[in-house]
């Protein structure tokens, strides 16, 4: 009788690529919707033109390289791409921005290092660098959240969602952009020079709480949509929690009070910009960050470092992107030098074996 060969790993079924990506996308779907709600109709469709777009151009890279589309197109990894640029990228951008940078995102940031599991770098942060350094005036372009005069959300939906599908498509006359567009709360602290925080507060609607109006919700849906992964043990604690520690600490050092000068208080920086969509969603990512306990603590420590550095010193309100796509590029250090003790010896091997003398 032939026996049949088994090679490990023998678990099988929860921890599939399909799987887990379901559970990613269902997680952010809070964040979406609180997008949505806030910013009107734009991100949820950029989020599915950016999904559409995704699926075309890795079909045809599969098609290119002679692979099975049907196998990599259903593990759902190039939808999660997609999710993650379509959330990223303001609400009333052009199809052909969303288009360029998708595209990129699979074909350059993926596909040219050999697919999924291969890529150095995180795809859709080197989609949002792309764009954000070529077309800065349409990265920019932000609308007034619920609640602010010029507001999209203020509207009736079906009516918001007409404006919004015949700005992003030119079906139509659409919105001026420009005209309506305002400063996130992360650039409106940024240019401040002379009021203080309570007078900053006071005198802008982009602000609500201790956060940016609109944003401190979205970073909370993020936030729990986060936790819920982190309950189906998708990851481990030590990316975000290096992250949000970093970024803690930062502040607090750094913070500069309440004046002119202030670059904001902890909760503040917690809850605004991209902080809880980068801390659970992209510093997570296992191809393009650290592998190590240790290292993907570090790996997030180092992100939080360098959001903060941008967000007050830097040329940009907010720098997820670049802090990561920076971090991708430590990662095979962090893991060089964070390996953990295997099994049977008494420390890490590092480096290549030497030859006995």
């Amino acid at each position: 009788m032939t026996l049949v060969r088994q090679t490990s790993p023998h678990t099988i079924g929860a921890n599939r690529t399909q799987t887990i990506m379901k559970l990613v996308l269902l997680a952010a779907l809070p964040g979406l919707a609180v997008q949505t709600f806030y910013f009107g109709w734009g991100s949820l469709i950029n989020v599915v033109w950016c999904s559409l777009v995704a699926l075309g151009s890795e079909a045809i890279v599969l098609k290119l390289r002679q692979r099975p589309i049907s196998f990599y197109l259903n593990d759902y990894s190039v939808i999660v791409t997609a999710f993650l640029i379509g959330v990223s990228v303001p609400p009333l951008a052009p199809w052909w921005l969303t288009l360029i940078g998708t595209a990129f995102a699979v074909i350059i940031g993926k596909h040219l290092y050999g697919g999924l599991g291969q890529n150095p770098f995180n795809p859709a942060m080197l989609a949002y660098v792309l764009l954000l350094i070529s077309y800065p005036q349409e990265m920019t372009s932000w609308l007034p959240p619920a609640g602010v005069e010029g507001s999209l959300a203020n509207l009736t939906p079906w009516l918001s969602f007409i404006s919004a599908l015949t700005t992003i498509f030119p079906l139509g006359s659409g919105i001026h952009v420009d005209a309506i567009s305002m400063a996130t709360a992360l650039d409106t602290l940024r240019e401040n020079k002379t009021l203080t925080m309570p007078q900053l507060w006071a005198s802008k609607p982009i602000f609500e709480y201790f956060a940016g109006r609109g944003w401190l919700w979205v970073n909370i849906a993020y936030l729990l949509g986060g936790l819920f992964m982190l309950y189906k043990r998708l990851f481990t604690w030590h990316g975000p929690a290096g992250m949000l520690a970093a970024m803690t600490i930062m502040s607090f050092l750094f913070s500069g009070g309440t004046g002119p000068s202030s670059h904001g208080s902890t909760l503040f920086h917690l809850f605004s910009g991209a902080t809880m969509l980068g801390a659970f969603f992209i510093i997570t990512d296992p191809v393009s960050g650290a592998t190590s306990n240790k290292g993907r603590l570090l790996f997030g420590m180092g992100v939080g470092i360098l959001v903060y550095i941008i967000r007050a010193w830097g040329g940009y309100p907010d720098g997820v992107a670049f802090a990561v796509l920076l971090m991708n590029m430590a990662a095979p250090t962090l893991d060089y030098y964070t390996q953990p003790r295997t099994y049977g010896h008494k420390k890490a091997h590092k480096g290549l074996p030497t030859k006995p003398k």
